[in-house]
């Protein structure tokens, strides 16, 4: 498939996704990053530091929505996805801080099952 074929099939792919297509896809790309960076191995690597700030710009993002007055979920539902975004926050601010890949496991995990979770697959 050419290059434009494959930009142009990516940009339908994603106006007719759902948006829990869109958010498990998403979480998939930042789990993909910061495995590439452990892939990598220089924790202090641009790589790193780019995909945990992905990560952290991501799960800022599910915080803001979660403790948004006007979200339609319901409050469990929503405090459940806050208490894992300041998990998953702490957890990536102290690896910027200082990353050691065997703490990128977890973030890992968490980003893949959430995605599994949206996209309806154990």
């Amino acid at each position: 498939m050419s290059n434009s074929a494959a930009s142009a099939y990516a940009r339908v792919a994603t106006t007719t996704a759902s948006p829990r297509d869109i958010e498990a896809q998403t979480l998939l790309k930042a789990a993909n990053k910061l495995q590439d960076a452990v892939n990598n191995a220089d924790p202090l690597s641009e790589q790193t530091m780019q995909a945990l700030m992905f990560n952290r710009k991501l799960w800022t993002i599910f915080l803001s929505e979660a403790m948004r007055d006007t979200n339609p979920q319901p409050i469990d539902v929503r405090q459940k996805i806050a208490n894992i975004s300041v998990f998953v926050l702490s957890q990536t601010a102290a690896l910027q801080m200082s990353p050691q890949f065997d703490h990128f496991r977890p973030l890992i995990e968490i980003n893949r099952n959430i995605a599994a979770g949206l996209s309806g697959r154990p």
